[in-house]
């Protein structure tokens, strides 16, 4: 189980501009993040990759990047996170080995079944709740959903909730089984970055064991 999923910032428009991508990832570390992942969909790769070799000189927790794996290669990131329409990850495993971890988006139980066949270290399952950051996040599927798809997964996979938590919700996430969050407007969407990561981290560690 991987323990620096935890807290997940997200960190990408509309809420975090490129140009102060920096100083809100580190306010987020500052505040309990246990790793950031870059969601710029729209940049070009040579931009991304400045963006993600900055952000892993600037912090001590791992940074992911969203999407390509190309990018979190050549800029020395932790990982990368993939989704149904990204490049599969046993075609990252071939080009990358061991020097990236993988994340894997899974939404219902035909994802689940196709994320079993993948060489994957942890499961991103939701959209939880309604989510305003990620228009194609697909219809919500609460902490049951979250509950039923997790249950997919195989023995000893890290299987995190993302798609709306904020504070407010995040224990019933956790309650349903999930070994930690991958938040955006939960952390970025506040006007002081670092005090909402560390309630969101504060939450998460009362409620799982160490």
């Amino acid at each position: 189980m991987l323990d620096d999923v935890r807290l997940v910032a997200i960190a990408g428009p509309p809420l975090v501009d490129p140009s102060r991508l920096v100083d809100a990832c580190c306010a987020a570390e500052a505040g309990g993040a246990t790793a950031v992942q870059l969601r710029l969909k729209r940049l070009p790769a040579a931009r991304l990759v400045e963006l993600s070799e900055a952000l892993r000189r600037a912090l001590q927790i791992p940074v992911y990047v969203n999407d390509r794996a190309d990018v979190a290669l050549a800029a020395g990131a932790h990982g990368v996170h993939v989704g149904a329409e990204d490049l599969p990850p046993r075609a990252v495993r071939a080009f990358a080995g061991d020097a990236l971890r993988i994340g894997i988006s899974v939404g219902d139980e035909v994802e689940a079944a196709q994320a079993l066949l993948e060489p994957v270290d942890y499961w991103s399952i939701g959209s939880v709740f309604a989510t305003s950051t990620k228009p194609d996040a697909g219809t919500p599927i609460g902490p049951e959903g979250f509950h039923a798809v997790a249950a997919l997964a195989p023995k000893g996979m890290t299987v995190i909730a993302i798609g709306g938590i904020v504070l407010s919700n995040v224990n019933e996430v956790l309650a349903a089984g999930a070994h930690g969050v991958a938040v955006s407007r939960g952390v970025f969407g506040e006007s002081e970055v670092e005090q909402a990561a560390r309630r969101l981290r504060d939450a998460i560690d009362r409620s799982l064991p160490a």
